[in-house]
């Protein structure tokens, strides 16, 4: 949708536009379109008064235009969207300055309007201060607790494959699409750490709920949302919107129900997953008189949905890159089969079979890299003003931190936009770690489940590409598969279907 299509077919009458853009304007040149006093503003593209940068956006894929921003007015600039001024940090070397050198400055989160809205600051991703601090611990602790980089959640996975493979199997050989059963699958994963049982597939409690979550991130990368984040007093009858609010709404539904009967069954003294463990606390905060704890039910229920929303999105659509990119080409899928044969052979894949595993393991890698699943990472906002290779950034500005820039970044990759195992293999085909492999993004807002993806993408994999052949669908040739990512806030692949071949 073009930006003329999206406010013309708004119902604003001219007589409330017109004094509404003209308070915006004196806005935006009386604040946001000066240079600070104190220090250097970094560069930028010259902004549209009210509409900031927007027409020069690609709003389907901003990070393209970011990009090809950044090799103009450098690793550090500023656009506007809007009048909301945004500072984009470009290249590996900036990137990692500024979140793990400057966490502290750059390790406020920023709330986008659609989040804030229904999230209202609550949760482990969107929230700040003492509150999220304790949140996060609380969480990361307890997501260990209940097996996250542990033998019993390597355990937890292999078992959710053989449930995978059997529905892959039922396929016989023919071209399907593998978005549900892959979301669901890797949704069991969470779900059995946060609610403390695995759903079956065909649970209509359980499919709505991923569906729903995972129509809600591609909406949330939508031009119409986009736009509305920048201007919600001229978005609130956008149809995504709508569509966002009902979805949210029956998800905090679901988990209520979710949570009434958990809290029935709950013995303290034996927590099942992630959700007992916070009522636990909740009642003992409760029973010392404590006020302005992060404890209550709407952290909760935020928390849960992140971790729901984080836990299945972004792993399950890195494995359909993975089979996308073994189908594509072939040879590598050979190379990974062979070294599974040799290592491993008809036996179930362990993930201390990884380290002797060097191929497979750099073909992972290579897939997060160019899948590159979350371009412009969550939005950062700087906690206090700071100075910033010699740019004067203010407290509360908005920070993108370019991740497309950091694993595309052609100073750090040999062959940034080819799928190219050897970029984490060394001359005697051993692996090699790479600093600028940044898909967790890095520093104060790391992703919480890191070590739980890592052991997802290697077992989940590795087993289905022992098992099955994964080729096109019969009359389409390798180079016919699109590898164009389709438009969401996250980036999965193009709607395809692709055939699962058994090999044993």
């Amino acid at each position: 949708m073009g930006m003329l299509d999206v406010f013309l077919q708004q119902s604003i009458s001219a007589s409330l536009l017109g004094p509404l853009v003209i308070l915006l304007l004196v806005y935006i040149i009386s604040s946001n379109f000066r240079s600070h006093k104190g220090g250097k503003d970094p560069p930028g593209p010259k902004p549209l008064p009210v509409l900031g940068n927007l027409l020069q956006l690609d709003l389907k894929r901003p990070y393209n235009t970011l990009v090809e921003f950044s090799k103009k007015y450098g690793s550090v600039f500023t656009i506007y969207l809007g009048s909301k001024k945004v500072v984009v940090l470009a290249g590996y070397k900036t990137v990692k300055e500024a979140l793990v050198d400057h966490a502290e400055e750059f390790g406020d989160r920023d709330q986008i309007e659609i989040v804030k809205e229904f999230n209202k600051g609550h949760g482990v991703i969107w929230a700040n201060g003492d509150s999220w601090k304790e949140l996060r611990r609380f969480a990361l602790t307890n997501l260990r607790d209940f097996g996250m980089g542990k033998k019993a959640c390597e355990d937890k996975i292999i078992e959710e494959c053989h449930y995978l493979m059997e529905v892959f199997r039922t396929f016989k050989g023919e071209s399907f699409d593998t978005t549900q059963p892959m979301n669901y699958a890797v949704s069991n994963i969470i779900c059995s750490i946060v609610y403390g049982s695995r759903f079956e597939y065909d649970d209509p409690e359980f499919t709505s709920l991923v569906d729903r979550t995972n129509r809600n991130i591609q909406l949330l990368g939508s031009p119409s949302i986009q736009v509305y984040n920048l201007f919600p007093w001229i978005g609130k009858w956008f149809s995504s919107r709508k569509e966002i609010e009902t979805l949210f709404q029956a998800n905090q539904n679901q988990n209520l129900r979710l949570f009434s009967r958990l809290k029935e069954t709950l013995n303290p003294q034996m927590c099942r997953g992630f959700v007992d463990a916070f009522l636990v606390r909740k009642q003992n905060v409760q029973k010392t008189g404590i006020t302005n704890n992060p404890f209550h039910n709407e952290n909760m229920m935020a928390t849960v949905l992140n971790l729901f929303a984080a836990g299945t999105d972004t792993t399950a659509t890195t494995l359909r890159w993975g089979l996308l990119l073994m189908a594509k080409y072939p040879k590598i899928q050979d190379q990974v089969q062979e070294e599974i044969s040799r290592v491993i052979g008809s036996r179930q894949v362990q993930v201390e079979d990884r380290k002797n595993m060097p191929f497979t393991d750099a073909v992972i890698h290579e897939t997060q890299r160019l899948a590159n699943i979350v371009p412009m990472a969550i939005p950062h906002r700087t906690s206090q003003d700071v100075t910033f290779q010699g740019h004067f950034i203010k407290k509360g500005t908005t920070v993108y931190p370019l991740l497309t820039s950091v694993l595309y970044d052609e100073t750090e990759w040999e062959k940034p936009h080819s799928f190219y195992p050897a970029h984490f293999l060394d001359k005697d085909g051993k692996f090699v770690k790479r600093d600028a492999f940044m898909p967790f993004s890095a520093g104060r807002r790391i992703c919480l489940g890191e070590s739980l993806a890592r052991m997802e993408l290697f077992i989940f994999l590795t087993t289905l590409l022992q098992r099955f052949r994964f080729t096109p669908p019969s009359g389409v040739s390798e180079e016919e598969l699109d590898l164009t990512p389709r438009v969401g806030f996250t980036l999965n692949p193009s709607s395809h279907k692709l055939c699962a071949v058994s090999r044993m």
